[in-house]
């Protein structure tokens, strides 16, 4: 009898050391937070995202994880060996890992980041985003994701209209979130199709799809001449994006509004601090968390 599958499971072997860095390269890769599983026998830590049986792991894919790991290398992290292994799984031992691993978020008493299995109810005033595994490019359970969440809480003033703008949105948890809190306009981009879709498919379930508007983009292909500014833009990319994309990302902040960026190596970050000061930029707030930092910033004042 033949078994029916539904998911591909993609998996990397790291080091402990590695395993944050490891993890965000994943990410930004095939647009899934991964899971960590640590077995008894082996020394470092398995990461693995879960894809739907149509998305397959393209050479594209391969490179860009080859390419990612030896930038890690560069920055003297060991990666371990760095081999990817792709398998089918059924639909119900997919669904039972997801469970073991993804944990509810609360943010700020303001936010809980949840998937729908999950029974936790949210307190007084606080706002539900629901994430499934089925539909998830992101969770909200990486460093920098979680930094983004706490900011678009913290920014948030209910006595005034607030627009935002989400650069790589991913799943959507960002532009999703604002939604719930408030924020409008919104608009999120992301260069991935699939990743625009499941944005789609996720704000959709939050009952929010008519709130905000996701897009099809390149950071790249953005005018150097917006007719829209934002009062917070969120771009929780690549430090090098960040970097060759300063003039795009900041020309898009109002006079008074505030940048928030995440997905920055420790290392790297004063480099892109660099990079948005050079735009008119100045740091308002930082926090680091394990080997990343992220950061916000506003237009200095004439």
């Amino acid at each position: 009898m033949k078994v029916k599958t539904a998911f591909r499971q993609v998996s990397l072997s790291t080091t402990f050391e590695a395993e944050e860095a490891v993890s965000f390269m994943l990410e930004q890769v095939f647009g899934q937070n991964p899971s960590v599983f640590v077995h008894a026998e082996r020394e470092g830590p398995e990461l693995s995202v879960y894809l739907t049986e149509k998305r397959l792991v393209s050479d594209m894919d391969r490179n860009a994880v080859v390419q990612g790991l030896k930038s890690i290398r560069e920055c003297g992290l060991d990666t371990g060996d760095g081999r990817l292994k792709v398998k089918r799984l059924r639909r119900e031992d997919w669904v039972d890992s997801w469970k073991r691993n993804f944990k509810p978020i609360h943010i700020e008493g303001k936010l809980l980041v949840k998937p729908g299995w999950c029974k936790d109810k949210p307190s007084t005033g606080q706002k539900t985003v629901i994430l499934d595994p089925g539909l998830s490019f992101g969770t909200g359970q990486h460093a920098t994701t979680k930094f983004c969440l706490r900011q678009l809480v913290l920014l948030r003033d209910e006595k005034r209209r607030q627009s935002l703008l989400d650069i790589g949105t991913g799943s959507g948890i960002l532009a999703i979130a604002a939604a719930k809190l408030g924020y409008q306009p919104i608009k999120a981009i992301d260069y991935d199709s699939e990743a625009v879709r499941v944005a789609g498919c996720n704000a959709l379930r939050n009952r929010v799809d008519k709130r905000l508007q996701i897009f099809l983009s390149n950071v790249k292909g953005l005018s150097l001449k917006p007719r829209v500014k934002y009062d917070v833009v969120c771009a929780n990319l690549f430090y090098d994006l960040l970097i060759t994309n300063a003039s795009r990302i900041t020309c898009r902040v109002k006079p008074d509004g505030v940048l928030v960026i995440a997905g920055i190596l420790d290392h790297q970050f004063e480099e892109v601090q660099n990079a948005f000061e050079n735009e008119g930029m100045c740091i308002v707030r930082s926090r680091r968390q394990g080997e990343w930092r992220s950061g916000c910033f506003k237009h200095i004042d004439p």
